[in-house]
């Protein structure tokens, strides 16, 4: 029997049943990447001593008549900025190419603890300051429809490494589309979880509002899979939530869409996006409301100050969180010609001049000047205030529907290079995916069509806070019934 390009769900039920082992599954993964990665170019580094131990341990306790966990022998990549035991982590940065975890991240770690095998990191835009992976400070990567494309970012590497079929789930970060994003431009699945369902120790800060451990998989089976193991409180993360109900169980309680409102928003449909992703997001509202469910047009007037208010508030996070990279503590060090002579600041100085990379020193700044005494309050604070009043916009909308769709990118993959020296070009890719993040909702994209051309496009769904489970539901249904999430590049 053929392990790939099973899905997880598929995978983990061979396994515990006999039908295939997990040493043929990793031997298959590492085996596909040596062949294609050298085209796309998702992973930084596999973790090949570590996979091919996890898989004979796993064989041996199924031999021995152990019962296996949920995820047995499925090999899971995971994003740059996520802590793995004794392996190196760097964030997509030159600032931390010596850095080692001492631990492995909690949402790593449960998967582990479910007999999940931690295939290797992928690439991303340094410390996911990007949306496109090409501010990786280690390799540019491609997208698999075509190699002149981005991926997406900054979870690129990993929705570059499920769309090729490296792995079956790719796990990434999201602090305003970075899972969405990419998985919608490379055609397979991305969630972003309610802020605080999968704890954040372990995961490299960016901006700690808003960062979310989210997943990359081709179903929404799977992700539900992932996303029960994941969840729950963690004493270490103050920000987590009590352990929620399971959501698996919810996907084969419903076969159609009927009774169901989904919220179409004026501002999130219209204005700035790319005439073929609008008419594949109508043809998906259309198929939605064949399958039974109620279409209702809403607003959310505060959208439009979405972008300003995300990056003014991330970046003054970011340059808080990134100020502990100072060349003393620990990462990289700039080289010290005469260190008998050069103060701490010029260290310091020269250090975070030299392993920061463009993006990040400019949102550094931008961040520092809009947390600064005398311009906080024209800037950040008003910031905050748009954010609240999108929150309450968004409670309010929900009690007319029960998700609320819109395209994840206003355009499908741009070639790579596009817009490389205009940054508010690249902050407006994110104008469809920043307004969830900022409201701490759950969000999910699913592939709905492509382009004349070929390129894949993804529609975004949207729901209250700790109603993961339903996205998945709905996302579920919409996949039984069409075929975009099948299809697969030619590589």
């Amino acid at each position: 029997m053929s392990t790939l390009p099973l899905t997880a769900t598929a995978l983990s039920q061979a396994i515990r049943q006999g039908d295939i082992t997990a040493s043929d599954v990793a031997k298959d993964c590492l085996a596909r990447i040596a062949s294609i990665d050298g085209k796309v170019s998702a992973f930084c580094e596999t973790f090949t001593q570590r996979i091919t131990e996890q898989a004979a341990a796993l064989d041996n306790r199924k031999q021995a008549g152990e019962v296996l966990g949920a995820l047995a022998g499925v090999p899971i990549a995971s994003k740059d900025n996520l802590l793995v035991a004794n392996q190196t982590i760097s964030a997509g940065s030159r600032m931390l190419s010596t850095f080692r975890g001492p631990f492995t991240a909690t949402s790593l770690a449960r998967l582990e603890d479910q007999d999940a095998m931690l295939l290797g990191r992928t690439n991303m835009d340094e410390f996911g300051m990007g949306s496109t992976t090409e501010t990786s400070a280690w390799q540019k990567t491609r997208n698999p429809f075509g190699d002149n494309l981005v991926p997406g970012g900054s979870s690129g590497g990993s929705a570059v490494a499920v769309s090729a079929d490296m792995c079956p789930i790719a796990i990434g970060s999201d602090t305003g589309g970075s899972v969405r994003q990419p998985a919608a431009l490379c055609g397979v699945s991305g969630l972003k979880p309610t802020y605080g369902r999968v704890p954040r120790y372990g995961l490299i800060a960016y901006a700690s509002s808003l960062d979310c451990v989210g997943a990359i998989a081709r179903t929404a089976e799977d992700l539900a899979l992932w996303l029960d193991c994941a969840s729950g409180q963690d004493p270490a993360d103050a920000t987590s939530l009590p352990t929620p109900p399971t959501v698996a169980q919810l996907l084969q309680e419903r076969s159609d869409l009927k009774g169901v409102r989904i919220g179409v928003p004026r501002a999130l449909n219209g204005e700035g996006i790319d005439e073929e992703v609008l008419a594949a997001t109508q043809a998906t509202t259309a198929h939605m409301q064949e399958l039974g469910a109620t279409i209702v047009e809403c607003d959310l007037p505060s959208a439009k100050h979405a972008v300003p208010a995300y990056y003014l508030l991330a970046t003054a996070e970011a340059a808080s969180n990134l100020a502990r990279y100072d060349g003393v503590h620990y990462g990289w060090r700039a080289a010290n010609n005469d260190s008998s002579r050069q103060s701490s600041i010029e260290t310091t100085t020269q250090t975070r001049s030299e392993g920061f990379g463009s993006e990040v020193q400019l949102r550094i700044l931008l961040g520092t000047f809009a947390s600064s005494y005398g311009y906080s309050a024209q800037f950040y604070d008003r910031a905050r205030m748009a954010r609240r009043a999108l929150q309450h916009e968004f409670q309010a909308t929900f009690k007319q529907c029960d998700a609320l769709l819109c395209p994840t990118s206003p355009t499908a993959a741009p070639q790579l290079g596009d817009s490389e020296d205009d940054p508010l070009a690249r902050y407006l890719w994110d104008a469809l995916t920043v307004p969830a993040s900022l409201a701490g909702i759950p969000a999910l994209s699913i592939p709905c069509g492509n382009t004349n051309d070929g390129r894949p496009i993804g529609v975004q769904l949207m729901a209250p806070h700790h109603q993961d489970g339903r996205l998945l539901q709905l996302a579920h249904v919409f996949q039984a019934h069409s075929e975009h999430h099948l299809r697969r590049p030619q590589l």
